[in-house]
């Protein structure tokens, strides 16, 4: 067709997401592919089963739109298990495609054009277009040096405007996590306001050394003001299942649902009744924790092997790695000539800045088999040489 149209864009500086950037060069070139955040190992055989006997057994129409009730029924039993938090499966429990759509539902159902949104980077970048899309105006603020949250600065950020403030706990691309005094003096700094928690707890599973994940569920005076997100895509390997979900209140949630309707209306019907039945077996969650923290470490044990030097990871299954005593080329270059030139694909971080701040450090994911994680330190180690 030769019909163009001009059409002026409601994100203009939005591009080609960095991971689908990192992952075609990895794909060109033949690299590793440690920059996408997706496990590479096999699914569990029998949660795969489950989808297909649930398919089979003709479960294949539209579910529920906020989700198959002895799902929804689950995740309220282990939310309350876990975390001591009670949510009415029925009026605050929503199954979504995914966090991500979780997110941009929750923004979508409560922000307003001029609400501002405070937000903590380096941040995950699906949460700054989904505030502009809504006609909401982001507000940032930055983690110190060593990825802990500035309280003073996000307090001096707050003001009649304010709407929401994003959290992300364990923290996607630091790997760092909040800790009960983070959690502590959140609470205090929305105590008497009308400000939405929006809690991104994808990686609730993955946090390791002993840590205890702090949910904002654990703390009322949170909980009753907040929107939290969970991944049965992260947790259960399986994220192109896009498979998710998120509690609040239920003033909050039908607000919520509301915009869930009209998005997506409603979620893979035989996934989820593989998964209300998949979350019988606790193990598969709890164990998470050791599974990963193994991973973590021996990804470790590989690096002492080059010249990059590991910053502290406590969650996720991202390891972030500092170059800054190596070179001063930025670190969008030199993560294209990593995959270019040694073969392993990593994500810069400057990427999760609004104004790409740059200190010289690479994520990369172990979520990987360890012949996956063997292979790919072999162009980090060639580097050094």
């Amino acid at each position: 067709m030769n019909y163009t149209h001009s059409l002026q864009s409601k994100q203009p500086n939005v591009g080609t997401t960095i991971f689908a950037v990192m992952t075609g060069l990895a794909n060109q070139h033949g690299a590793v592919n440690l920059a996408q955040g997706f496990p590479n190992f096999d699914v569990d055989p029998a949660y795969i089963s489950l989808v297909d006997k649930h398919s089979r057994e003709g479960k294949n129409q539209y579910a529920p739109m906020p989700g198959l009730p002895v799902l929804r029924e689950k995740i309220a039993a282990k939310i309350e298990e876990l975390y001591g938090a009670k949510y009415h499966p029925m009026n605050e429990v929503l199954i979504t495609a995914g966090a991500t759509q979780a997110i941009y539902a929750a923004l979508s159902a409560i922000v307003f054009p001029g609400d501002e949104v405070i937000v903590i980077e380096p941040a995950y970048d699906c949460y700054e277009p989904g505030i502009k899309l809504n006609g909401g105006v982001p507000v940032r603020t930055q983690l110190t040096k060593d990825f802990k949250v500035n309280w003073e600065d996000v307090k001096q950020k707050i003001s009649f405007k304010t709407r929401a403030i994003m959290i992300n706990t364990p923290h996607n691309p630091t790997g760092s996590v909040l800790l009960k005094e983070d959690m502590i003096a959140l609470e205090k700094l929305v105590r008497d306001t009308n400000i939405i928690i929006i809690s991104d707890e994808v990686y609730e599973h993955l946090i390791f050394d002993g840590e205890q994940h702090q949910s904002v569920c654990r703390y009322p005076a949170l909980a009753d003001r907040s929107i939290v997100m969970y991944s049965f895509g992260k947790t259960y390997h399986v994220t192109g299942w896009r498979l998710g979900y998120c509690v609040a209140p239920e003033s909050i949630m039908k607000e919520i649902v509301k915009c869930h309707q009209f998005q997506t209306y409603c979620i893979h019907t035989p996934s989820q009744y593989a998964t209300a039945d998949y979350l019988d077996h606790k193990e598969k969650y709890l164990g998470l924790n050791n599974f990963f923290q193994q991973k973590r470490d021996y990804f470790l044990s590989l690096i002492k092997q080059t010249a990059f030097k590991p910053l502290p990871c406590k969650g996720t299954y991202f390891q972030l790695l500092s170059y800054a005593h190596l070179t001063d080329e930025g670190d969008r270059d030199f993560a294209h000539r990593l995959t270019i030139d040694y073969k392993i694909a990593s994500i810069p971080i400057s990427v999760f800045y609004h104004d790409f701040r740059d200190d010289k450090i690479l994520r990369f994911c172990f979520a990987k088999t360890n012949e996956t994680l063997e292979k790919g330190v072999e162009g980090l180690i060639k580097f050094k040489l």
